[in-house]
C-alpha cells in the first residue's frame, strides 16, 4: 500500500514551507537555524504533524491547515516561551514512533 497522492501532496507542500522559512504560521519566528542546530525541534513538528493527519476512506486529507497549526505551535513555543498552546497537547500527538528498519525488506533496484 502506497500513500495517497492527497497525503503526498500535504507532506511535500508542509515540508516545502518549512524548509524555505515561509510557512505562515510561523510569521516572525527566526526558526531556520533550528534545522542545524537543534534538529528534534524539528523531528517533533514532523511527528506531531504526521500524528494530527487525518484521511478518509480514500485517502484524502481532512486536516492539514489543522495538522500544520498544531505541528507549527509546538515550534513557535519551542521558539517563544511566552507563547502557550491551546489546546495543550495530548501524549498521542507528540508521541516519536518507531524508525523503520536500516535495510529495506524488500529491496528495489
Amino acid at each position: 500500500m502506497r500513500l495517497s497522492s492527497s497525503f503526498s501532496g500535504a507532506l511535500r507542500t508542509f515540508a516545502y514551507f518549512m524548509a524555505s522559512g515561509t510557512q505562515d504560521t510561523l510569521s516572525g519566528i527566526d526558526y531556520l537555524s533550528l534545522y542545524g542546530e537543534e534538529p528534534s525541534a524539528i523531528e517533533m513538528v514532523f511527528a506531531i504533524y504526521a500524528n494530527v493527519i487525518e484521511l478518509d476512506e480514500a485517502g484524502t486529507v481532512l486536516n492539514a491547515k489543522y495538522a500544520e497549526k498544531r505541528a507549527t505551535d509546538y515550534l513557535r513555543s519551542y521558539c517563544d516561551p511566552t507563547f502557550v498552546v491551546d489546546p495543550p497537547y495530548e501524549d498521542w500527538e507528540t508521541t516519536l514512533h518507531s524508525p523503520p528498519p536500516l535495510r529495506d525488506a524488500t529491496p528495489r533496484g
